[in-house]
């Protein structure tokens, strides 16, 4: 069964069980669940931490990530090619920039509850200045990452 037919299987038992239609058992059998000491993030080897808490972004289907950025922490310009992915800030404040060069004067401050879509093939870079960051990554795979020098 592939992420999709996962997530459109648990999308319909939830609507199933919220019109009171399938048993709670079967529904809980197909929830995924993580609370937050269960995430376990990996380095990256590019200075982020990387959780992945449904599907698996190097492959086609839907994918949920979660980074983490260290205090004073920089990724240089990237983009993510052939793919769209939409961010969540979730604890600290993330510098986003545009371009293909790190620019300091063009990081934007993006506080905590921020949403955001990165566009394929748009250059971006971004930076933990003021302390850790965490944000979540959703998209469609597979993800990628390529310097935009």
């Amino acid at each position: 069964m592939t992420n999709l037919q996962r997530l459109q299987r648990g999308i319909l038992i939830s609507a199933f069980v919220a019109l009171g239609g399938v048993p709670q058992s079967l529904a809980e059998d197909s929830i995924i669940l993580k609370f937050p000491q269960d995430v376990k993030y990996t380095n990256s080897g590019k200075g982020v931490e990387t959780a992945i808490l449904y599907g698996d972004p190097t492959k086609a289907g839907l994918y949920v990530v979660r980074l983490k950025l260290p205090a004073g922490s920089k990724v240089m310009p990237h983009v993510h090619p052939g793919e769209s992915r939409t961010m969540t800030v979730l604890s600290g404040t993330l510098y986003f920039g545009f371009g293909t060069e790190f620019d300091e004067n063009k990081l934007k401050p993006y506080p905590p509850g921020t949403f955001f879509t990165e566009l394929p093939t748009t250059p971006h870079f971004v930076a933990a200045k003021d302390g850790e960051v965490v944000f979540q990554a959703t998209g469609i795979g597979p993800s990628g990452m390529v310097d935009a020098h």
